[in-house]
């Protein structure tokens, strides 16, 4: 069983401690009795404290209650993944954590950050000469006190592979699921944010800034459009089809598409598309020619194609490696 660390440091924030457990802890195998919800669970977590008495705080850096870990430091190093949530930034990580961070680290753990916790993977040199992101209110700040680390305020989470950071809070359960999915595959993960009860996963490189317009008759969420995307995900849709179904010009759907999601629609229906065929790749055994029309790629070809862009490695070749799992 695949082993979570979460370390919690002392003024750890309460929602990024939190949301591992939540996360992992809804990930189980497909495979299951009939009538179950959940079958074998495929994390084990564990909460590993700096120090008996840990004061867990709120955004605003208020102390909510106190914390005591069932596991102390020592265990970070035997697990397989480590995730760092959010502390306080005005007070200095202690050398315990940044010392027991960098040992994970060698000893060939993947280590996450959530939210402001990509402060303690700086401060342990864990980020030097890597991209990372942080919430865009501290961007400026970590820059200044970490101008070894290529910051990126932007984007949603980035996975630099063995080292991976969160923007905010809420973007600590997109970078998980985006670990479960590389783990275990597209519908595991697709099946966490369902009992989760989320929306499907953002990517990345979606922006951090969403603009919120005032309500008004000719404005408002996209989500009906994109669910209507999803729901028919298998047909040869153009802009100008998407932008009657969304009742607006090409260019208002496009505009509103960038401010909602960071990118286009056109390009979203393209990543709704792949991670469809995922699905059917690990839980079917329909031939790639098939898949390519259930997920409105009409050819065997035009699937590869996008497939390998964005996975790199072709259907066949994720079929075999999480199909096995």
């Amino acid at each position: 069983m695949h082993r979570i660390a979460v370390v919690a440091a002392h003024q750890v924030k309460s929602l990024e401690l939190a949301i591992p457990g939540q996360v992992f802890g809804t990930a189980h195998s497909r495979d299951k009795p009939a009538g179950a919800v959940f079958g074998k669970p495929l994390y084990e977590i564990v909460i590993c404290g700096e120090r008996p008495d840990l004061a867990v705080v709120g955004r605003s850096g208020a102390e909510l209650f106190r914390l005591t870990a069932p596991y102390g430091l020592d265990e970070v190093l035997a697990a397989d993944t480590v995730i760092v949530p959010g502390m306080r930034t005005d007070r200095e990580p202690t050398l315990e954590v940044l010392a027991i961070l960098r040992e994970a680290h060698a000893r060939g753990a993947r280590i996450a950050s959530i939210c402001c916790g990509a402060y303690l993977l700086a401060a342990a040199g864990l980020l030097d000469g890597r991209r990372a992101t942080t919430h865009w209110t501290s961007a400026a700040d970590f820059a200044r006190r970490f101008p070894q680390v290529e910051v990126d305020p932007t984007v949603l989470f980035v996975d630099g592979g063995d080292v991976l950071t969160s923007a905010g809070a809420a973007t600590g359960l997109d970078l998980c699921i985006h670990m479960v999915r590389n783990d275990f595959g597209a519908a595991v993960a697709a099946e966490v944010a369902r009992h989760i009860v989320i929306a499907p996963q953002r990517d990345g490189g979606q922006a951090q800034f969403i603009v919120h317009q005032e309500p008004a008759a000719d404005s408002g969420s996209l989500e009906p459009t994109m669910r209507w995307l999803r729901d028919h995900v298998d047909q040869p849709l153009t802009l100008p089809d998407i932008a009657r179904q969304a009742a607006m010009s090409p260019r208002t759907l496009n505009r509103r598409f960038r401010e909602q999601t960071g990118t286009t629609p056109l390009q979203w229906l393209l990543t709704q598309r792949v991670r469809h065929a995922q699905e059917l790749l690990e839980t079917s055994d329909l031939p790639v020619e098939d898949i390519a029309r259930h997920c409105g790629f009409g050819t065997a070809v035009n699937l590869r194609q996008h497939f390998t862009r964005r996975l790199r490695m072709s259907p066949q070749a994720y079929r075999r490696s999480f199909q096995l799992r």
